[in-house]
């Protein structure tokens, strides 16, 4: 892992150099909004509007840094004046987790949005936190490459942010998480330093902690400015194939079958009442793959369906009504049924409507609509039955009079080991305090 102080941007290995100083008391909006401009400059600082809110809090400016050396700047200043900071990417994801205890600061790093470098021929890539994923995926595509990584809102979404909220989507079954898939990343600590951590080749293992420790921290540990991925080539054709079953229980049953044959899919969900199977080889290599889910399947009728029955997951939140809940449940791939069944006797009990997709892999995202009151007993209700076996229940949206419902649910024995890496990277709580696991 390497150190770089902000205000010595010619010595990436040198940390022990000093850094320039600033007050260590509290300062004032004006003092900080001055430490602020001679950090970023002028043009790259604003006030706050009520559009950069976050969970009903809102900050005092939002800063807009031009490259690395200014974020790291303005990281260092708002530590040192006590401030608390919400680094931003698209906004995406931003009313993901807890409501900040406080917040000064947006560090935005929208400017920070370019492909460092692609290096083809080895399946790798160094890309800004600011880019998005679409812009990123549009990049790697014109040598036939993409990052294997299907997240929300691709549009808008940025590395940064898919990195700190470890988004993921269905691609995650055959190619693995965003902790499978990163290298390498560089980070801004409040202390006024950047880390980094990894490398650019794919069989480099030394230093590959950090990435892994960032990616799902919720911005808490350090603000991502840049990271390396590997990448996969781009498959020559696709094909999605979708069958029904007649209840859950003999849904999961399909799917577990499906798992344990030699079948090379490359995802496969669950959006009740049907499933989905994506295949991705030649042509002749998909007629083949079909060929053995029919025989697999027997008699379970199976037909040709549109690619887009991928984006389920997104249209969860496509209905923006006021009491709807969205939250992800990490379960054991046999284990959904049953959670299911738990899940009917609830929403019945409590009045209540919800919609599901469930990965093969067990993450599940959830969609529950009704009154707030029944809402919250729900999730609570379901929390406990999953964290019962083992399981997570995570709120990723929920109304404003609901915004005292904990999000993360019972962290365990790791809440020790969090609280304690977080006082390591940042020792004043100046990054998202509160939004995270145990109010971290």
């Amino acid at each position: 892992m390497s150190h770089t102080p902000w205000n010595q941007p010619g010595s990436r290995n040198d940390s022990e150099e000093k850094r320039s100083s600033f007050p260590t008391t509290m300062l004032k909006a004006s003092a900080i909004e001055e430490q602020l401009q001679s950090a970023v400059g002028r043009a790259n600082l604003r006030d706050a509007t009520a559009e950069d809110m976050v969970s009903g809090v809102r900050p005092q400016f939002v800063v807009e840094p031009e490259n690395e050396q200014q974020l790291v700047a303005a990281l260092f200043c708002a530590d040192e004046a006590g401030a608390a900071v919400i680094p931003r990417g698209g906004g995406t994801k931003l009313d993901w987790g807890n409501p900040p205890k406080r917040a000064e600061v947006i560090l935005s790093t929208a400017r920070l949005n370019r492909v460092l470098e692609h290096a083809w021929a080895d399946l790798t890539v160094t890309v800004q936190a600011g880019c998005t994923l679409q812009s990123l995926q549009n990049t790697l595509a014109q040598h036939g490459q993409r990052l294997a990584f299907d997240g929300l809102w691709p549009e808008r979404a940025t590395i940064g942010g898919v990195l700190s909220t470890n988004d993921s989507g269905a691609l995650r079954l055959r190619f693995g998480g965003l902790r499978d898939l990163i290298l390498g990343v560089t980070i801004a600590l409040p202390d006024g330093t950047l880390a980094s951590s990894g490398g650019k080749v794919v069989k480099n293992v030394a230093g590959y902690d950090l990435p892994k420790l960032v990616t799902g921290a919720f911005g808490t540990l350090g603000v991502i400015t840049s990271a390396v991925f590997r990448l996969h080539p781009l498959p020559r054709s696709a094909r999605t194939l979708s069958f029904t079953a007649e209840n859950f229980q003999a849904m999961q049953d399909l799917v577990l079958s499906i798992q344990d044959s030699k079948l090379a899919h490359t995802a496969l969900q669950i959006r009740w009442p049907c499933a989905d199977i994506l295949f991705e080889a030649t042509d002749a290599g998909l007629n083949a793959q079909e060929s053995q889910l029919h025989k697999l399947l027997g008699s379970t009728r199976v037909k040709e369906a549109s690619g887009h029955v991928w984006n389920a997951r997104q249209e969860l939140w496509n209905s923006r009504t006021d009491n709807a809940v969205i939250a992800k449940l990490s379960i054991l791939p046999a284990e959904i049924a049953k959670k299911v069944d738990a899940l009917k006797g609830i929403a019945n009990s409590r009045k209540l409507t919800w919609q599901m997709v469930a990965q093969a892999a067990g993450i599940t995202t959830l969609r529950l609509d009704s009154d707030p009151v029944s809402i919250s007993a729900a999730v609570r209700e379901l929390r406990a039955e999953v964290e019962g076996s083992g399981g997570s229940l995570v709120v990723l949206r929920r109304p404003k009079i609901l915004e005292s419902l904990d999000a993360w649910g019972n962290a365990g024995d790791s809440a020790g080991l969090m609280r304690a890496v977080k006082y390591q990277l940042d020792s004043k709580g100046t990054l998202n305090p509160g939004r995270f696991v145990g109010g971290i």
